[in-house]
């Protein structure tokens, strides 16, 4: 299958053209608005880690997003070069403890997990980061 990519700064306000070329993918796959909000709210989430935690909010830096099918999947790959990280060691939060102390924050990679069927996380030789997150394509 062919691959489909964005490229952006790495700038909050570059997160709705991510967001539109993930959901525009996702519908032509044949993903529902719900199942496409989800899509697209996972990849938000990684986005903003990346530009938060990664990169440390340098505009100057980038993110490629690749989307494609693969085996019955839709894959959005999103790459970095930042700071290493691997959100698979991310404990999952306790949501009563998070909600009665009124938090905001750290729910990126529960929310990840939780809207995708499976999150991957893997460093890319050439020393790029890499999360790929993964949905059943639509029967």
């Amino acid at each position: 299958m062919k691959t489909s990519s964005i490229k952006v700064e790495s700038r909050t306000e570059r997160l709705i053209a991510v967001r539109d070329f993930v959901s525009e993918a996702a519908r032509t796959f044949g993903f529902g608005d719900e199942d496409i909000s989800k899509i697209a709210l996972a990849v938000d989430e990684a986005c903003t880690n990346i530009i938060k935690h990664a990169y440390r909010s340098d505009p100057t830096k980038t993110i490629q997003v690749n989307v494609s099918a693969e085996n019955g999947t839709f894959v959005v790959a999103i790459r970095d070069e930042g700071a290493r990280f691997n959100p698979m060691q991310v404990q999952p939060p306790d949501m009563k403890e998070y909600l009665s102390h009124f938090r905001r924050g750290g729910l990126g990679v529960y929310l990840m997990k939780s809207l995708m069927d499976k999150v991957e996380y893997s460093i890319v030789p050439g020393n790029a980061n890499e999360v790929r997150l993964m949905k059943n394509l639509p029967r």
